[in-house]
């Protein structure tokens, strides 16, 4: 299940108290799920009993973020099939090793962002995904084209 910053703030004390740096508790919610905050920076969630039962809601609602690579990615290994769709349409593939995983061959390129190991998809290079960084894209190419959806995203 995707988590956003809607679900977040649903279950954040909602009081603007601005602790946590933020202007509003909805900013702090996206920050959140960016992983540019952590929920423990909501001191009034974790000092104020009367916020216990949403404390241990949102603690495990983003328990899966500790899974999730740098850029919210997680693949189900269990799922995938090998088919290698991810790799072959992923945009970073195609531009940067347009005759390796672009075409469907084996990358020929040190550093791919995904690879093939006996049969079951590997991140090698997460940090080459238009995802990664300051000036990330929130491309899915790699998730839409999964036919046995072992590639998600944490925000959906």
């Amino acid at each position: 299940m995707p988590i956003t910053p809607m679900e977040i703030y649903k279950l954040l004390p909602k009081t603007n108290c601005k602790k946590c740096g933020e202007q509003t508790c909805m900013a702090f919610a996206f920050k959140v799920v960016n992983r540019d905050k952590q929920i423990e920076e909501c001191t009034p969630l974790f000092e104020e009993e009367k916020y216990t039962k949403q404390k241990e809601q949102l603690l495990e609602m983003l328990e899966p973020l500790k899974e999730a690579s740098e850029t919210g990615l997680i693949v189900d290994e269990s799922k995938c099939t090998g088919c290698a769709n991810c790799i072959v349409v992923c945009p970073v593939h195609a531009a940067e090793d347009a005759y390796g995983s672009g075409s469907g061959f084996g990358p020929k390129i040190d550093d791919p962002i995904y690879r093939l190991e006996n049969g079951v998809l590997k991140i090698i290079n997460v940090q080459r995904c238009r995802r990664y960084g300051k000036n990330r894209i929130l491309c899915v190419a790699c998730r839409e084209n999964c036919p046995s959806d072992a590639i998600s995203f944490l925000e959906g």
